[in-house]
């Protein structure tokens, strides 16, 4: 008998009802020289600290750092009545092998060995590696099973990244939480994360409005624009030149522009792309996609691949043809790359799926599929093509432009907006073909009929989304790693870790959600202003991520990986030995506030540069160095603001005059436009 040992049970029941095991046990299947079982995740996992040694129940710093000399492992009470049933079939005599069919990445490679090594290494392995759960793929995989042991680098890989979490995330926890009295979560891949939305969320608090400007000259037929102006004494200026002047085409630029379709979906652009067209958390369309790969309609989701092999053409193109939805001449050619599928290609749609009814599939599941469905057709369409006619427009010497754009090709933009309108979410086209500029000619000269200024304020940046936030996990500190490797994951995390990092300083209290957008509380702004750089830095991940594909790949020793993660824990933990624990801050989730916000009555709190609205929507900001301070010398304080919050003025002395060359005193008075905050001054007593 073989046993066949899956990683939940779903899979169990796809992969039985190919081999023949359709006698149903309890914990198992049989049938046709096959048991299949499952595991249900990690059934298997490193052992905690108190697991080592009781005294580690009560967490004090003097026991810090915690390196085991020997790991060891725990069998999860959740499901240890699955062990169970795995242990008495790996040693049961009619075993004769084992069939390794957990899912075919890293994770699925560390479920199932931590398994068989603790039950024991008396039997042989062989690996089934699938990217589809369609009978078809399961049966070729059965045919082609892979000796279990090449698989060994990527098992030391998956468990010295394991042992690398544990390491960092139970002593720095341990370590901060015994300094600051309150329980703080770190780790390895989530505080770096965090980091992220705090440089962000304090990036948007320190940002300052400027108004900008735009001079707009009417033409007739043809209105031109000028470059920004930031200042509207110069732009008044620039208004009055033009007046009763002559405005002369001296240049007229035509260029074809193509935009190439997207490539395929890996897991994270999966997930960008859900969370941008339907508000779906990373999680939310992770979970989505394994259902779907379970009911054999796509592929293996959690992939970081965006290529299809040069074998599976053959069969991509003739479920393209078989497919309703119709594409001209499709390039499969361009999808196609050996060299950049690791150990998944890009997630598509299945040979199955051509017969499914979508009536018969949840309505979130469903938009997931016809994006999948939509995007293999959208990467295999021509381009997007269109012309852009740029104009050059002086007034003496004074540049205005106009810029039109004529679309030529539609190309896979058709394809892209059909889909959306398909699941309800709307569609705006960039080009209005609008041929006027066609009609220009250089050197003709226009008389100027009218002239308007167009007031404009810089924006702030945005606060992350789900969308926007993989995005900077997949960058950061990419630059940081070896380029002559093949990096199998880059960035924080992996495209199946990064949905549950982003849950989890969620549930933790880290960052809350507010709609689509992801802001760091209190809470998560106090954790990063005390964590050292090295824990929060994408650097440090970077840094490992090199190593560990170098394990996977063979070149680099997991034993001299884990002895630089000792060495980095053993230093952070020595350098806080001088800091008095009895007396030291206690971590308080609150700020102190200064005030009222005049506009909307909430809280105003201290920032770096500002005292701001605790109301995230009612932006008003008093600016510590603001033009009307900087001018007369002074910086706004936490007394002054006070003032001016509680009574609308606050006395200053001492300001100076650059008129006059001389200080004076006087009294400063807010007065808010509601948009703008600005002051005044009165003199003497009122």
């Amino acid at each position: 008998m073989k046993l066949v040992i899956a990683e939940k049970p779903s899979v169990a029941v796809a992969i039985a009802n190919v081999i023949g095991a359709t006698d149903r046990k309890d914990g198992f299947m049989i049938g046709n020289g096959y048991i299949v079982s499952w595991c249900v995740g990690h059934l298997v996992s490193l052992a905690k600290p108190e697991e080592y040694d009781k005294k580690y129940s009560k967490w004090k710093y003097e026991d810090l750092p915690i390196i085991p000399s020997k790991w060891l492992f725990s069998i999860n009470t959740s499901t240890k009545k699955q062990f169970k049933v795995l242990e008495k079939l790996m040693k049961s005599s009619e075993v004769k092998s084992i069939i390794e069919a957990t899912d075919a990445g890293r994770e699925g490679e560390l479920i199932f060995r931590l398994v068989y090594n603790q039950i024991g290494k008396n039997k042989p392995y062989e690996r089934l590696w699938i990217s589809s759960m369609e009978n078809s793929a399961i049966e070729k995989g059965f045919n082609n099973l892979k000796d279990g042991a090449e698989y060994e680098n990527l098992y030391q890989s998956a468990l010295a990244r394991s042992r690398a979490d544990w390491l960092i995330g139970f002593n720095a926890t341990r370590l901060f939480t015994t300094i600051y009295h309150n329980k703080l979560s770190v780790g390895r891949v989530q505080t770096p994360t965090l980091a992220l939305i705090a440089d962000r969320y304090e990036n948007i608090r320190n940002f300052r409005k400027e108004k900008f400007y735009h001079i707009e000259l009417d033409l007739g037929d043809l209105k031109v624009k000028s470059d920004k102006i930031e200042s509207l004494e110069k732009t008044n200026e620039l208004k009055a030149f033009c007046e009763g002047k002559k405005a002369v085409i001296t240049e007229i630029k035509r260029k074809i522009k193509k935009k190439k379709p997207p490539l395929l979906f890996d897991l994270t652009t999966l997930q960008r792309e859900a969370n941008r067209l339907f508000g779906y958390t990373a999680k939310q369309t992770l979970d989505y996609a394994q259902s779907l790969y379970e009911k054999k309609l796509i592929t293996y989701p959690r992939t970081d691949s965006k290529y299809i092999t040069s074998e599976m053409e053959e069969s991509v193109n003739r479920m393209i043809l078989d497919s309703k939805i119709s594409t001209i001449n499709p390039n499969i050619s361009r999808i196609i790359d050996d060299s950049k599928v690791s150990d998944h290609h890009a997630i598509i749609q299945t040979n199955h799926s051509l017969k499914m009814k979508e009536d018969e599939i949840p309505k979130n599941e469903l938009n997931i599929f016809l994006l999948v469905q939509s995007k293999i057709f959208v990467a295999v369409s021509l381009d997007y093509v269109y012309e852009e006619i740029s104009v050059k427009i002086m007034v003496e010497d004074n540049k205005f432009k106009a810029i039109d754009k004529i679309l030529i090709e539609y190309g896979f933009k058709k394809i892209e907006k059909e889909f959306r309108q398909r699941v309800g979410v709307k569609v705006k086209d960039s080009i209005e073909n609008n041929t006027l500029l066609l009609k220009l000619k250089e050197n003709s000269a226009y008389n100027i009929k009218s002239i308007e200024i167009v007031e404009g304020i810089t924006e702030p940046p945005k606060y992350f989304t789900e969308d926007t936030l993989l995005s900077a996990m997949e960058r950061a500190g990419v630059e940081e790693l070896d380029k002559t490797l093949d990096t199998e994951k880059k960035g924080l995390g992996t495209p199946a870790t990064r949905a549950g990092i982003i849950e989890k300083i969620i549930k933790i209290g880290y960052v809350k959600r507010n709609k689509k957008n992801l802001i760091i509380t209190d809470k998560g702004i106090e954790l990063i202003s005390v964590v050292p750089e090295n824990i929060k830095s994408a650097k440090l991940t970077a840094k490992w991520e090199n190593k560990l594909t170098e394990i996977s790949n063979g070149k680099y020793d997991e034993n001299e990986f884990i002895s630089g993660i000792k060495n980095e824990i053993s230093e952070l933990v020595e350098s806080y030995a001088e800091v008095d624990r009895s007396n030291s801050k206690r971590f308080i989730y609150s700020k102190e506030s200064i005030g009222n916000c005049i506009r909307c009555e909430s809280e105003v709190y201290e920032g770096k540069k500002n005292f701001y609205c605790s109301n995230e929507s009612c932006k008003f900001s008093m600016w510590k160095e603001d033009r009307f301070f900087k001018a007369k010398e002074k910086v706004l304080t936490k007394y002054m603001a006070k003032k001016l919050l509680s009574t609308g003025r606050v006395k200053v002395k001492k300001m100076y005059s650059n008129k006059k060359e001389k200080y004076y005193d006087a009294t400063v008075v807010l007065n808010d436009t509601g948009t703008w905050v600005n002051y005044k001054l009165e003199f003497g007593e009122k």
